[in-house]
């Protein structure tokens, strides 16, 4: 089916795009906390590991191993001192910005490739699947 192929062939794509991001290079699980950290700012961790529907003892690991590598940090809450958030660092929005430039460019590429009729049609396919997709309900926040 082409659409299985599309998928796999921008999946291999966007790997290559944080594979050049050695240094800092994160899982798929560890980028999508940072996704989360970057639309959800100040969540606890309980709060986030409802959002990406982790359990518990997952996200503790996950927020461990990117504080260490400093792409979020965790502080008491202003409002309850019991109460830790987790934020995204400067490092860890920069991480973002990177993986994100890279992955534009890979795709750029690829679509400047294409001959001109191919991008209207590309275009008018993704503009449905993003209705589609939105009206399930099951759009990303």
């Amino acid at each position: 089916m082409a659409a299985c192929e599309a998928i796999e062939l921008l999946e291999i794509m966007w790997d290559r795009g944080g594979e050049s991001l050695a240094p800092t290079a994160v899982s798929v699980s560890q980028l999508r906390v940072l996704y989360a950290l970057e639309h959800h700012t100040a969540i606890s961790q309980r709060a986030l590991g409802e959002v990406l529907g982790s359990a518990p003892s997952a996200v503790s690991r996950l927020c461990e191993r990117l504080e260490a590598l400093s792409l979020i940090r965790r502080q008491r809450a202003h409002t309850n001192r019991r109460l830790m958030e987790l934020h995204l660092t400067d490092r860890g929005q920069a991480c973002l910005n990177e993986l994100r430039n890279h992955r534009r460019n890979a795709l750029l590429s690829a679509v400047e490739a294409m001959p001109a009729p191919a991008h209207t049609a590309l275009f008018e396919g993704l503009t449905a699947l993003r209705h589609a997709v939105q009206a399930r309900g099951r759009a990303p926040d």
